[in-house]
């Protein structure tokens, strides 16, 4: 048995589709389908329209003088 059959090979990340578009991801762009669909996303994040939520007594806590 050899450790080079194909059949043998576990992929390392589990297929999944492209969170832009829905096609299958490919290799060189995981988890995009292609470099314009993850230039799509990284544009979202840099303009802003992809925002972490803060809660508002986290920022109030941040006030606050050490003890």
């Amino acid at each position: 048995m050899s450790a080079d059959a194909p059949g043998n090979v576990t992929p390392l990340r589990p297929k999944r589709p492209c969170p832009e578009c829905g096609k299958p991801s490919a290799r060189e762009t995981y988890p995009f389908c292609s470099t314009r669909c993850k230039n799509v996303d990284l544009n979202r994040w840099l303009s802003g329209s992809y925002a972490i939520p803060v809660r508002d007594d986290e920022e109030e806590q941040g006030d606050e003088p050490a003890n």
